[in-house]
């Protein structure tokens, strides 16, 4: 199927618009059209293991694929997971659902996408007869980081630069950043938050200046964030996945379903769950929870994206952001395909800091979502409380998650089964979770991590321990400004 630019009428196809990243408009790339999937199709998906369900759901995405080389992919990316269910939903109890998706090689659900991408990208890259070198750049609020920097680690034909907000991600994200190998990855910590970095990055997409200098070297750009399709597309697949495991268990029924809760703070990650509800999952309500950076839930409360407003470092660092940028995708199909409508509300954001979608479309847009937020205390108390209740080890993300998801059931009444997306390991957040328990803890994030551990009694992945020792290979820092400049220093060094 074709895919078109959120700000302009052009439309391509989707090994292009994965190389691209982001569209010369600054738009980013979404489906005209989605299919449309029945029961039995879901039957279908139990019957397989996640490798094959993501070969499926991709080849139904994404145009210029085959099932069979999508599958060759997904054999590939998802072998280096540590449950041989990939993305296993474990049941708690009052009817509610974890979606793990913190079982790949960096403890997060980036994984999930981006152990996929450079098979897609490399391939998209051969489909279009690309001969540069595709340089991934990207802005990450703690996750996509190493997630980006672990999946195209000497991929031939490739390279990656990573920026991240100085003292904007927790001890272990970013001692997994700063450690990485490989000889085409670059690690730079930008003086800001992550809004600035995303900003910058986003702005090196549009500088022309900068695009001829990369030209000049036999580079072409393209990204690693959630901007780009062959991010977003993978992440559809384990909301496919959750409702063909929980069907096939009788734990939801199709005509009910149930309603999905997404900690989330660039909007990709419940995006990718809103493209599964319209290809027929049976989704209900989407309940999007927010940190204390409350930008997304006023807006599904108010209809008006306001970023004016102060920043806020929280416990679930990689939430701690206040522009959405996968939100542009969602206002596409609220506006039915007015990419003029689009372009405008983007353009007013960057000159006011704010847009009003109106009463019209907001009231479209509160029959498909739910907002909510959680401040640190009631984060840290929803982490106690599933501990000690059930026994069940969150880490912070999927802790406003969870508290938010029991607001929604509180305000609503609505009792539906309640799937919980769980986007990290609680041990890239060991500090904060002991802390939340009430466990004293004398030392770092690896410390703490040990004591957590010989408190719970849930295993640590090994990754924890393996990454205490490695020495840091990374330790440049730029100011917003100057990341152009920081990019091109680390081809050279």
């Amino acid at each position: 199927m074709p895919f078109m630019s959120t700000r302009g009428a052009e439309k391509i196809s989707a090994p292009e618009a994965i190389v691209r990243g982001i569209a010369p408009d600054g738009g980013l790339y979404a489906p005209l059209s989605l299919p449309n999937l029945s029961r039995e199709d879901f039957i279908e998906f139990a019957k397989m293991d996640y490798p094959a369900r993501a070969a499926r759901t991709l080849a139904l995405l994404l145009d210029g694929f085959t099932e069979a080389e999508l599958l060759e992919m997904a054999r590939a990316a998802y072998a280096r997971f540590d449950d041989p269910q990939v993305a296993p939903v474990k049941e708690l109890k009052a009817h509610r659902h974890v979606l793990e998706l913190f079982h790949g090689p960096t403890m997060a659900f980036k994984d999930m996408a981006l152990q996929m991408l450079p098979w897609l990208m490399t391939a998209s890259a051969r489909k279009q007869g690309e001969m540069r070198e595709i340089a991934i750049l990207t802005a990450t609020s703690g996750d996509t980081g190493k997630a980006a920097l672990e999946g195209f680690q000497d991929v031939p034909g490739t390279s990656v630069t990573v920026f991240y907000p100085l003292g904007g991600v927790s001890a272990v994200q970013e001692k997994q950043m700063v450690t990485s190998q490989g000889k085409n990855v670059h690690v730079t910590a930008v003086r800001g938050n992550f809004d600035d970095a995303q900003t910058g990055v986003k702005t090196l997409f549009a500088d022309p200046e900068f695009i001829a200098k990369m030209n000049a070297q036999g580079k072409t750009l393209s990204s690693a964030n959630s901007i780009n399709l062959g991010r977003l597309a993978p992440q559809v697949a384990y909301y496919l996945s959750a409702c063909a495991d929980l069907l096939a268990k009788g734990a939801i029924n199709w005509e009910d379903g149930l309603n999905v809760c997404v900690p989330t703070g660039n909007f990709g990650n419940i995006l990718a769950a809103w493209y599964a509800k319209r290809m027929g999952a049976p989704i209900a309500k989407l309940i999007c929870a927010s940190n204390k950076n409350d930008v997304l839930a006023d807006f599904i409360r108010t209809g008006i994206y306001d970023r004016r407003r102060d920043f806020h470092k929280t416990i679930s660092p990689s939430m701690d952001i206040l522009i959405s940028s996968n939100l542009e995708r969602f206002l596409l199909e609220l506006c039915q395909g007015d990419c003029k409508q689009v372009a405008g509300w983007m353009k007013q954001l960057s000159a006011e800091g704010k847009y009003d979608i109106g009463a019209e479309r907001l009231a479209s847009l509160q029959k498909i979502f739910y907002g909510g937020f959680a401040d640190d205390e009631r984060t840290a108390q929803t982490i106690q409380k599933a501990w000690q209740d059930e026994k069940y080890l969150l880490d912070p993300h999927t802790a406003v998650a969870a508290c938010v998801a029991d607001d929604y059931r509180r305000d609503t009444g609505d009792e539906k089964p309640m799937l919980i997306v769980s986007t990290a390991s609680p041990y890239k957040f060991a500090s904060d979770v002991a802390d939340a328990l009430n466990v004293t803890v004398e030392g770092d994030a690896f410390a703490a991590a040990s004591i957590l551990e010989n408190y719970t009694g849930v295993k640590a992945p090994d990754q924890v321990a393996k990454l205490k020792d490695l020495p840091v290979l990374h330790s440049r820092i730029c100011d917003k400004e100057k990341m152009g400049e920081a990019v091109l220093a680390g081809f050279n060094d």
